[in-house]
């Protein structure tokens, strides 16, 4: 899967996939000019033909397993 980062449009909570409604952190620009948002689940599962149409894939999913840092405790 080619993947491209667009650090000026990280896909958020609000972005859900477009077959489950599941929080989306893979975003599908087509080819023809429209956009498809997925699931990593999903994502995978149909990662052919979306490189058959895809223009560009944000790809987002390394959020699922890179550890957050834990927040400043104040003393």
């Amino acid at each position: 899967m080619t993947t491209v980062l667009t650090p000026a449009s990280p896909l958020t909570a609000a972005d859900r996939c477009d077959r489950c409604g599941a929080q989306a952190y893979l975003r599908v620009v087509l080819l023809s000019g429209g956009e498809l948002l997925f699931c990593a689940h999903h994502g995978r599962k149909f990662e052919p033909e979306l490189k058959k149409i895809a223009a560009e894939i944000q790809d987002e999913t390394e959020r699922l397993t890179t550890p957050k840092p834990a927040p400043d405790e104040e003393h």
